[in-house]
């Protein structure tokens, strides 16, 4: 059994190696026109280039994951309904809760498949890394020669690529880095978990299941990446680091430019807009306009002038008065 769940892994992996070897042959290549293709600068800059075209390619994924969440967020209210309306009847709820998603097209699992992406090659990346330094063994389009050469490169001349912070290959310099490295790595993880809850989410989604939820990520992600990184080679973990830099600046934009309606993000986009003239100045409120009334000047009311009775009669009868008339009327 065990074996045939190997042959099934090995398979799945195989076209992993290829893809991911070949990006990082590429990278390696143009890297070593300048630099010496057995140092850890040309492995680490090639490790570099293989995670930001991989985050590059995951850009579309990247997009409905934002939307899935910005949904879930704003259908945290009806849910909530649905809860109170259906609690008893948990077949009920979980039925009326799947129509909800369905209706206002979100998908709850849209969130993880980034996440979920990235797994497989970041093992690949890992196992080719391992191996290379252990055995020297080749992958993809990465021969004997580059495997020997990406196990055994060193950085800065003197900290190799494939040393853990467990495993220090006896230079110290390796646990310093690879503390370095875990630690931004755990701080990349809950800030760009922090700024989505703070920034990106409206008062009532704040509380509730889906809101637990994050906040349990908040917390957890980072600790499982902390224990975890101790284990990983430095190649691996700049790969992690870099990569959790680009969700964080590309979660920062988003956030910025295209912020779910209800949250402190949506409010400042609304004052900068306003600001730069694009949206028009806020209306007054109507105590302010209670006092521009107020404060406003009445025009002075018009008193009547009097008529003579001559001027009465001729505007009884729609004649003007005569100049006869008048004279008379000034005689008497």
């Amino acid at each position: 059994m065990l074996d045939f769940l190997g042959s099934i892994g090995h398979a799945i992996m195989v076209p992993l190696y290829y893809a991911v070897s070949f990006v990082l042959v590429g990278f390696h290549k143009f890297f070593s026109m300048f630099l010496d293709e057995a140092g850890g600068a040309a492995w680490v800059l090639s490790i570099i280039g293989l995670t930001l075209t991989i985050r590059a390619a995951l850009i579309p994924l990247f997009v409905k994951q934002i939307k899935s969440s910005r949904n879930m967020q704003l259908i945290q209210p009806k849910v909530r309904e649905l809860q109170k309306k259906y609690g008893h009847d948990r077949e009920r709820l979980a039925q009326e809760t799947m129509a909800l998603y369905k209706e206002s097209g979100t998908n709850p699992f849209a969130s993880c498949l980034p996440i979920l992406l990235q797994m497989p090659i970041f093992l690949a990346l890992f196992r080719m890394l391992d191996q290379a330094s252990k055995k020297g063994k080749a992958h993809g389009f990465l021969n004997e020669t580059l495997a020997q050469q990406f196990g055994d490169a060193k950085l800065f001349g003197k900290i190799p690529v494939s040393g853990t912070f467990l495993d220090t290959k006896g230079v110290t310099e390796v646990m310093i880095l690879a503390a370095v490295l875990v630690v931004a790595m755990t701080a990349t993880t809950f800030l760009t978990q922090r700024q989505l809850m703070s920034k990106n989410m409206p008062a009532d989604a704040l509380s509730g299941p889906y809101a637990q939820q994050q906040k349990m990520l908040l917390y957890v992600l980072p600790v499982v990446f902390a224990v975890g990184g101790i284990a990983f080679p430095i190649g691996v973990l700049v790969y992690w680091t870099v990569s959790n830099l680009w969700t964080m600046c590309q979660q920062f934009y988003v956030i910025r430019n295209n912020p779910a309606p209800g949250t402190p993000a949506a409010k400042a986009k609304e004052e900068r807009d306003r600001a730069k003239g694009k949206l028009p100045a806020a209306e007054a409120t109507p105590a302010s306009q209670a006092v521009m009334v107020e404060d406003t000047p009445q025009p002075q009311r018009q008193q009547p002038q009097r008529q003579t009775k001559a001027q009465r009669q001729a505007k009884a009868s729609g004649k003007p008065p005569t100049k006869g008339n008048a004279t008379k009327k000034k005689k008497r």
